[in-house]
């Protein structure tokens, strides 16, 4: 008897290991929101952590130093401007002080945190960014172009903003029968790719706002995950090619490595606890901890506390990995809001963590002062007109689309999963 040897494919990332921070690192008493809305409702970056709460009156959330951890006090100051519940906080890519917060009041505010944090409430934001006219749930700053910030509503609209004048300078409106799930920039921030309620994934133009050609007919990979109705929220790692999954409710972390050649998605490992996940924040590459061969860091949420999980790969040096941290983007930006409009494109500019990453006080502070408030739609500006409804058929590719759908150009200023077993899509 005789037996052959499978062939095992070789990847450092095979022995990628998940593991929760210890009790005294995590943070307590955090009243963690409750509202309907299928979102992260975190997010992280080399300075801060921002999580959203239940406020009583209006919504808030909170602002922490990174490294803060123990029990929260009540007295602890939020951010709290907003006159409904906050759905979604995502942190500047270009500026670990600046925070935009979307509201079931319909508006947009952007935030300039003190390089310490908050000594007091804080109530009075930079900029608000008003042009939805139902609840803002998707906020998504452009990767490389400085003050760009796109945002979608249930409202079926999709705007994009330039934060430092306060202009709403591109409004996709025809594009989107139904409900938007979720909103991407691609890597050099030419192109968008959403989700929608019609179960139609599009990558759209975002400066002509047209559907573009792309083969979406049948997907090069197709990953069978559970049977749980709960909401995943993936996140994407460009430098490990490392798509990490979260599901809404579920108790486990699950992570793929995404490769060139077929079956394209290899599943790696799972991290498994006790308690579900309401929600989870991301942190950039720029603050994991090299020294630790850490490659990804969780900030999951519980109903009252928020626990760290730390990605790492197992070495025995204590040198630095280069192989393992390939140049990451860097906070500074790679073009100015009027270079991208103006059509420019460019890649992120690329930072080396060798020797680990040190966050630097904010540069860019008073680009976002004294702006403009935003006029509203009620104000006397002409409103933008009501989008076409178009129907489109359930799960059509992309190339069904219509080509001609234009954003408007500006010069002023209930998610649901529809069946019962998940799976991972991976389009290229």
């Amino acid at each position: 008897m005789s037996f052959r040897r499978g062939v095992v494919r070789q990847s450092k990332f095979r022995h990628v290991f998940a593991q929760a921070w210890k009790a005294e690192h995590c943070i307590d008493d955090v009243r963690v929101s409750r509202v309907t809305w299928d979102g992260p409702l975190c997010a992280v970056n080399p300075k801060f952590t921002a999580v959203i709460i239940e406020s009583g009156g209006g919504g808030a959330f909170l602002v922490l130093p990174l490294n803060k951890s123990g029990r929260i006090d009540q007295a602890t100051p939020t951010v709290c401007g907003h006159a409904a519940p906050v759905l979604d906080v995502q942190w500047c890519p270009h500026d670990d002080n600046v925070i935009a917060s979307g509201s079931e009041d319909c508006t947009v505010k952007v935030w300039q945190i003190p390089d310490g944090g908050l000594t007091g409430p804080m109530t009075d934001p930079v900029a608000t960014l008003e042009a939805h006219s139902k609840r803002v749930g998707i906020l998504a700053w452009h990767p490389t172009a400085f003050n760009i910030l796109l945002t979608a509503g249930c409202d079926n609209l999709v705007c994009v903003w330039d934060v430092g004048t306060g202009e709403l300078v591109y409004q996709i409106a025809d594009a989107h029968p139904d409900l938007i799930y979720s909103v991407s920039w691609n890597r050099d921030g030419s192109a968008i790719c959403t989700v929608c309620k019609d179960k139609a994934l599009r990558v759209i133009d975002p400066r002509r706002g047209t559907v573009l050609k792309r083969d979406m007919s049948e997907p090069m990979a197709v990953q069978e995950m559970d049977t749980s109705n709960g909401v995943l929220l993936p996140y994407y790692d460009p430098d490990t090619n490392m798509v990490y999954l979260c599901g809404k409710g579920d108790c486990t972390i699950r992570y793929f490595e995404v490769t060139d050649e077929s079956p394209y998605v290899h599943f790696l490992s799972l991290y498994s606890s006790k308690e579900p996940q309401r929600g989870a924040g991301f942190l950039s590459k720029r603050g994991v901890d090299v020294n630790k061969c850490e490659i990804a860091r969780f900030y999951k949420l519980h109903e009252r506390k928020v626990e760290p999980i730390s990605m790492t790969v197992p070495r025995k040096s204590d040198l630095f990995q280069g192989d393992l941290y390939p140049n990451t983007a860097s906070v500074e930006p790679s073009l100015l809001a009027e270079d991208w409009i103006a059509g420019q494109d460019a890649p992120p500019l690329l930072v080396s963590l060798s020797g680990g990453y040190a966050g630097a006080p904010s540069k860019n502070r008073d680009t976002l002062r004294n702006r403009p408030k935003l006029l509203s739609q009620g104000s006397g500006t002409d409103s933008p007109p009501a989008p076409r409804q178009t129907a489109t058929p359930t799960g059509v590719a992309i190339e069904t689309e219509s080509e001609g759908v234009m954003p408007q150009r500006v010069t002023q200023g209930e998610g649901g999963s529809d069946g019962v077993k998940r799976e991972v899509t991976v389009a290229f």
